[in-house]
């Protein structure tokens, strides 16, 4: 009995179980369903929006006092049938406040409650009261980690000879925005290749840059250089560039809409999911890499594809897995843990027959992993479940979730 009791107890040294108890009142969330945004918080769902019309993924502002989310709305102009409203709001009032009628990818500021947004390829700022203009010419960007400024990216254009690349800058703003000049006060950051591509044979135009984000020491960038719009949606290719706009590489293929590359919570390893080609056309080609500058590893076995994943800690990732199929046959995944130093693998869930685990994600304030569970790739009602980082203790937790986004803290 005592050496049965010291297996036992060595391994729980080895593989320790999480603790099931977990203060839920901390978590704080927001969600899409069925095109209108929710809150969860303290355990209770309530309902934000009545348009039916919400799209995108509901943005936390750094204090976790303000949702910033999108609504397709009539357009206001005749020369167009949509328009995308930018609007925020108010967790403790309940206040609702549109920023603009129509722009994109709004973001907020990593240091106050300001947003940036593109409308039509001008970068703007808007503080609440009124939006200021900023940069023209802008394709894709993001803001500075300290929240001085932007990276900004301008795409390629077809000239007679062909397409020019596009080019990364740099632009400071001050904290008076409307002393900001719109044309110029830019710094060049680099100009990228017109063709870029890891094999000689494998090669894109390099048209689009954008998608970027900064390594936990702020020393990398990644980002996604793209070429044109239908081409896109076959093949792209990863990049790494240092903060210092040098020591460019492009790590690999990857296609849009298959597990965003992500770094590690507090390392400069960056997990991502390679592999070209649309997924409409079969679960194939679709490797769970990590690169630890400058080195490769890839982690899925042959005859799978991984479609999604998260990091849990410097050294584990969740991803879901499911075998090689034509896109017909839809194949239903399973979650499984990743020790990316040993490559131990381990399947932890089970969904019952019919359904598949996708888009795990790992909730730090409870130390667990939430995915959704549904009956395909492009389910469109899905549930959201939770459990251990093991798999033990998985339950549903939130019904019908299109997207979730959890506030962490700032």
């Amino acid at each position: 009995m005592k050496r049965v009791l010291l297996i036992i107890l060595f391994m729980l040294f080895l593989f320790p179980i999480p603790s099931f108890a977990e203060n839920e009142k901390d978590v704080k969330a927001a969600f899409i369903r069925d095109g209108n945004l929710w809150t969860f918080i303290n355990n209770k769902e309530k309902q934000i929006t009545q348009t039916g019309k919400v799209f995108g993924q509901p943005k936390w502002s750094r204090d976790g006092q303000w949702l910033l989310y999108q609504n397709e709305a009539p357009a206001e102009r005749p020369d167009k049938e949509f328009q995308h409203e930018i609007w925020a709001y108010h967790v403790q009032t309940g206040e609702k406040k549109k920023i603009f009628y129509d722009g994109n990818v709004p973001s907020w500021s990593p240091k106050k409650n300001v947003i940036a947004f593109n409308q039509e390829r001008t970068l703007d700022i808007s503080d609440f009261t009124r939006f200021y203009n900023i940069s023209n010419g802008v394709d894709g960007y993001t803001w500075l980690p300290d929240g001085s400024g932007f990276l900004l990216s301008s795409a390629g254009t077809l000239r007679p000879d062909g397409w020019t690349s596009a080019i990364l800058f740099t632009k400071k703003v001050g904290d008076n925005y409307k002393d900001v000049v719109l044309f110029g006060g830019v710094d060049h950051f680099f100009t990228l290749p017109k063709e870029i591509g890891t094999k000689k044979d494998n090669k894109i135009i390099a048209v689009y840059a954008d998608d970027f984000n900064y390594s936990p020491s702020r020393k990398w960038i990644s980002f996604i250089v793209s070429p044109t719009a239908s081409w896109s949606m076959d093949s792209n290719m990863l990049c790494v560039i240092s903060s210092e706009g040098k020591n460019f590489k492009v790590l690999d293929e990857l296609i849009l809409h298959v597990g965003k590359p992500k770094w590690a919570p507090s390392q400069d390893t960056l997990a991502y999911i390679a592999g070209g080609g649309r997924i409409v056309l079969g679960f194939k080609n679709k490797d769970l890499k990590v690169e630890e500058m400058p080195a490769s590893t890839k982690y899925t076995p042959e005859n799978f594809v991984d479609l999604d994943f998260d990091w849990i800690t410097d050294n584990g990732i969740v991803s879901s897995r499911a075998k090689e199929a034509e896109w017909s046959k839809q194949p239903l995944p399973s979650l499984y843990f990743i020790d990316v130093k040993s490559n131990n693998q381990q399947k932890i869930t089970e969904p019952p027959r019919g359904y598949g685990d996708y888009n795990p994600l790992y909730v730090k304030s409870i130390e667990k992993i939430v995915w959704f569970r549904g009956t395909s790739f492009s389910d469109s009602n899905r549930d959201l479940w939770k459990s251990n980082t093991n798999g033990i203790g998985a339950k549903r937790w939130i019904k019908n979730v299109d997207t979730i986004e959890f506030y962490e803290g700032g």
